[in-house]
């Protein structure tokens, strides 16, 4: 067992609100809590005078708060005002501080835009999918850092597909996959897209779709089961031609490997 942890009982009468994640805060382990477990949502939104005020005023921790502030003037760093407030809070062992010390250290080596990232992908964690999208779109819409990979940006683009995905926005979520697999040529983008198009279009549209890229059926054996099951009620609006085509397609695949 490690050493004893110190909690505090001092419980605000007036939560400290985090607005970003609709979250308030009441306690010091609270606060904490949410730094270890929100690494990369950490900004100077939340690094400021008022956290120090209320931290004086609702906690009755005079000290911590003294000690911020001082670090303010001297213009500190995110990563010190954050140390500051894990390590006088005592709730935390020495080791788990020095992992969270090693975290920030690497965040802190990353490029503004992969740290973007990773603050985008909490959100994610979190749910806040309107944030992430927000913060996905300001990734993509700035000028591209040439010093990281361009697939890079494809993993962006993929992620907010996925975003848009969970806020139900197929049409938008398929056209950041098919962005997506533009940039990386993954099949798994690939996959997405095709599953967002079946989601975001009427099914007749969607089939008329696969039928114009037959390398579409090679994708997922659902995709061509998806075409099988709707094509008897779609065949009276189409053209013999087409018919004759789709079912060559489908003979084509349906072939073992190997078999000519």
């Amino acid at each position: 067992m490690g050493s004893l942890i110190l909690c505090h009982k001092k419980r605000a009468k007036q939560p400290y609100a985090i607005s970003r994640v609709h979250m308030k805060i009441y306690t010091i382990e609270e606060l904490c809590y949410y730094i270890c477990n929100n690494l990369y949502l950490i900004d100077y939104t939340m690094i400021n005078y008022q956290l120090c005020d209320w931290i004086e005023r609702e906690l009755e921790m005079d000290g911590l708060a003294d000690h911020l502030r001082e670090e303010l003037q001297k213009n500190c760093s995110m990563e010190q005002f954050i140390l500051t407030i894990l390590r006088e809070s005592t709730i935390y062992a020495q080791s788990d501080i020095n992992r969270i010390q090693s975290i920030l250290e690497r965040l802190q080596n990353q490029k503004d835009v992969e740290r973007k990232k990773h603050k985008a992908d909490s959100l994610m964690q979190s749910r806040e999918y309107e944030s992430a999208v927000l913060v996905y779109q300001s990734i993509i819409n700035a000028d591209w850092d040439e010093s990281v990979e361009k697939t890079f940006y494809g993993r962006v683009y993929a992620c907010l597909g996925a975003a848009y995905g969970h806020l139900f926005l197929y049409q938008e979520a398929a056209e950041m996959y098919e962005a997506a697999y533009g940039i990386c040529e993954d099949s798994r983008m690939l996959k997405a897209y095709l599953y967002c198009c079946s989601k975001a279009l009427p099914q007749k549209q969607y089939v008329k779709m696969l039928s114009g890229n037959p390398s579409y059926l090679m994708i997922d054996p659902l995709i061509k089961e998806s075409v099988r099951n709707v094509r008897r009620e779609i065949e009276p609006d189409l053209p013999e031609e087409k018919l004759e085509q789709w079912k060559k397609e489908y003979r084509r695949i349906d072939k073992p490997a190997g078999i000519c």
